[in-house]
């Protein structure tokens, strides 16, 4: 039984726009916050100690990371490799030059000879020996269907045709690696690629007009114990036998991923058998507060309260919130910016809305000499909601049209026995003759 931690998609160095400044470190929290969950997934793969760690890609957000995100990044794998514990890297999308051109990456582990470190960037069957016994690793980088574009048997071809023949190949070639394998010993498909069953994100677009998605029966091969995918972010099994599993990624890359658990895998893989563990990481969360403040007679209120309803403390914050453009002078920024400070770093987002104009009832016409009285009579025989203060109401418009209270509708200076007419129906009144 072989050991065997999965993980993917570690996008280090990205996310910097939801981070501050560290102060005592001078780096950027969100980097912290991508170094501190890939530290904690190698030193699991030391405390077990597994026998294999499987990276599915997407190691940086593309392939020229600076300097000091290359360092951090083989800080970590170099542990794996001083403890002896073999790590097959993948290259993915991100990992890739423009069009796959002009080398990867990851390919610098290679170059270098880091050992015990295999780099995966194309097409092949890697034979490692492990403490528990030999694997059969398949590595199956991204694939872009911009590399057949310029060639001459896809001239006029249709982009569903370029895809059709890409797939046509990969069977092809990935049927040549299959009948090369040992059937003794246990074997593994590690490929980045969308696989077309999967639940996609915000990687599908990342991604778009770059790639392609994969039929899942490509891929869940009898012939692999265990099918390791990376790319697609969000954690999700698509098939048992073989296992085909995505660990998603191990940190938030954006708003898309607020809800979505992050970790890795464990994984226990022998001949015809494999079983999974899915490991959550302490990442940092991600919080959306989001209230319609159109309706709110007291807008800054309304919108205080809602953010302190919700869980702020060290998240990622984004306050939207919409409200009519008479409401905007009632918002006090720096109050709000008081409310949110609890929170690691945050956004605040308005939305004007624009007022839109309200339906005529037929019964008022066009008539601008209406009666006012009728009109407001028209008015509540279309409003149910409005039945219990319809008396109360037309009582409170004829002393409104008699003068007998102060024109500007005001409850604390109008001269108006309160005792002789109920003041929600006169409020109410009040305000539907300035609709009306």
């Amino acid at each position: 039984m072989i050991t065997l931690l999965h993980l993917s998609d570690i996008h280090l160095g990205s996310g910097f726009a939801h981070g501050r400044l560290n102060p005592e470190t001078g780096l950027n929290t969100r980097f912290e916050d991508f170094m501190a969950a890939l530290t904690r997934c190698i030193d699991r793969a030391l405390a077990e100690p597994v026998d294999l760690v499987l990276f599915g890609g997407d190691a940086f957000p593309d392939a020229t990371p600076p300097p000091l995100v290359q360092q951090a990044l083989a800080s970590q794998f170099c542990r794996l490799s001083a403890a002896g514990i073999p790590t097959v890297l993948l290259v993915g999308n991100h990992d890739q030059h423009a069009q796959g051109l002009g080398g990867a990456s990851l390919s610098i582990y290679r170059t270098l000879g880091v050992q015990d470190v295999v780099v995966g960037d194309r097409l092949e069957t890697h034979y490692i020996a492990t403490t528990n016994g030999p694997v059969q690793v398949v590595t199956l980088p991204w694939l872009t269907k911009s590399t057949l574009l310029t060639r001459p048997e896809t001239e006029g071809l249709s982009m569903a045709q370029v895809n059709e023949l890409l797939l046509d190949r990969l069977r092809v070639a990935l049927e040549g690696e299959i009948r090369r394998l040992d059937p003794d010993s246990p074997a593994i498909l590690l490929a980045h690629a969308m696989v077309d069953t999967a639940t996609y994100g915000a990687e599908r677009f990342l991604a778009a007009g770059r790639g392609f998605t994969v039929p899942m029966a490509l891929l869940a091969r009898p012939c692999f114990d265990y099918v390791a995918l990376g790319h697609v972010h969000r954690h999700q099994v698509l098939c048992e036998q073989p296992l085909m599993i995505y660990p998603g990624s191990i940190e938030r890359v954006d708003f898309s991923e607020e809800t979505e658990a992050k970790g890795y895998l464990l994984v226990q893989v022998d001949k015809g058998t494999a079983e999974a563990e899915f490991c959550p990481l302490p990442v940092r969360p991600f919080k959306t507060i989001h209230v319609d403040l159109t309706t709110a007679e007291h807008p800054q209120r309304r919108l205080e309260q809602a953010i302190a309803q919700a869980d702020i403390v060290d998240a990622v914050v984004r306050c939207l919130y919409s409200l009519r453009t008479d409401q905007v002078d009632q918002i006090d920024q720096s109050a709000l910016e008081t409310a949110l400070a609890a929170a690691h770093t945050y956004t605040l987002q308005p939305e004007l809305k624009a007022q839109t104009s309200r339906s005529r009832l037929p019964e008022l016409g066009t008539d601008s000499a209406l009666d006012p009285l009728a009109a407001l009579g028209a008015y509540l025989a279309n409003r149910d909601d409005l039945g219990d203060l319809a008396e109360g109401m037309m009582a409170a418009a004829t002393a409104l049209l008699a003068d007998e209270i102060d024109v500007d509708l005001s409850l604390e200076t109008a001269d108006f026995d309160l005792d002789d007419l109920d003041s929600l129906a006169l409020e109410e009144t009040a305000q539907q003759l300035r609709l009306l």
